[in-house]
C-alpha cells in the first residue's frame, strides 16, 4: 500500500485501537487475523524485537509476510531493534504499511526516515519514556507518526506511565508536528485510553486489552467508548 493510501486510511479510521499481534494466538494465525477484522480493527500492530536493543525477543520478517497474506489491512511495523536501516526495504517488501523505529537504536534518525520514505511506504520515529521529543525535533518534517512508548521497550503486561503524555503536546507544537499522527504503545487498556486520547493521541496500540478478552469486539468498542468516543463511531 502506497504512503499515501496507508495515511489515508488510518486518519480516517482515528481515533484507532491498533492491536499488537505479539499477544496473539500464533498457532491459529489466520483464525485471529479474522476474529480482528470481525471486531472492527482498522490496522494491525507488530513489534519485531532482536534481543539486542531490547532484552526480548520476537518475530521477524516472515510473519509480516505471513499476516500480509491474511488482510489487507494497514500494517504498522515497530522496529524495536539495533541497525533498522539495514532492513527497511526488506520490511516493506514483506508488506509493511507503516515502520516505526527507535531514535535510541542509531545515530541519526534522518537517515532511516529518508530510507523509509523511499520505500513508498509511510514512516515513523518511536521514542522510549525517558527520551525527549527534543532530540530529533529537526527531522519531525519527515515523520509520518511519531509513536511514544508508554512503558518501557521490551516487554508485555507493563504498568501504564502517565508521564511521558506531554510528549504529544511538544511534537504537536513542534514545526511540523500538525500534521503527524500520534501513537502510543504499552499498558493501553480502559483505565489509560482517555487519558492518552485527551492529549490528541491518535493510535492506541493494545495487547493484553485485547488478546486477554474473550470478545474481541466488545473489547475495541470498550477501549473506543473510554476513549470518549460515541456509539455512532463505534
Amino acid at each position: 500500500m502506497s504512503r499515501e493510501k496507508t495515511l489515508e486510511r488510518l486518519r480516517k479510521a482515528t481515533p484507532a485501537i491498533l492491536p499488537s499481534l505479539l499477544l496473539c494466538d500464533f498457532g491459529n494465525l489466520e483464525r485471529e487475523i479474522e476474529k480482528l477484522h470481525a471486531a472492527g480493527f482498522k490496522s494491525l500492530h507488530l513489534d519485531v524485537m532482536d534481543g539486542v536493543f531490547v532484552p526480548n525477543f520476537s518475530y521477524g520478517i516472515t510473519i509480516v509476510e505471513a499476516v500480509r497474506k491474511l488482510t489487507d489491512l494497514p500494517l504498522d511495523v515497530h522496529l524495536m531493534m539495533v541497525e533498522p536501516q539495514k532492513y527497511v526495504q526488506q520490511f516493506a517488501d514483506a508488506g509493511a504499511d507503516l515502520i516505526t523505529f527507535h531514535a535510541e537504536a542509531v545515530e541519526e534518525t534522518r537517515p532511516v526516515l529518508e530510507a523509509i520514505r523511499q520505500t513508498g511506504i509511510a514512516g515513523g520515529i518511536a521514542l522510549n519514556p525517558g527520551t525527549d521529543v527534543s532530540t530529533v525535533e529537526k527531522d519531525l518534517d519527515l515523520c509520518d507518526v511519531f509513536l511514544v512508548m508508554s512503558v518501557h521497550a521490551g516487554f508485555g503486561g507493563q504498568a501504564f506511565m502517565e508521564s511521558v503524555l506531554e510528549k504529544f503536546e511538544q511534537v504537536r507544537n513542534a514545526p511540523h508536528g500538525e500534521n503527524i499522527l500520534l501513537e502510543i504503545d504499552g499498558g493501553i487498556n480502559a483505565e489509560t485510553i482517555g487519558q492518552a486520547h485527551a492529549m490528541g493521541v491518535d493510535l492506541f496500540v493494545a495487547g493484553s486489552a485485547v488478546f486477554r478478552q474473550a470478545d474481541y469486539r466488545q473489547a475495541h468498542d470498550r477501549l473506543l467508548e473510554q476513549a470518549g468516543v460515541s456509539n455512532e463511531r463505534v
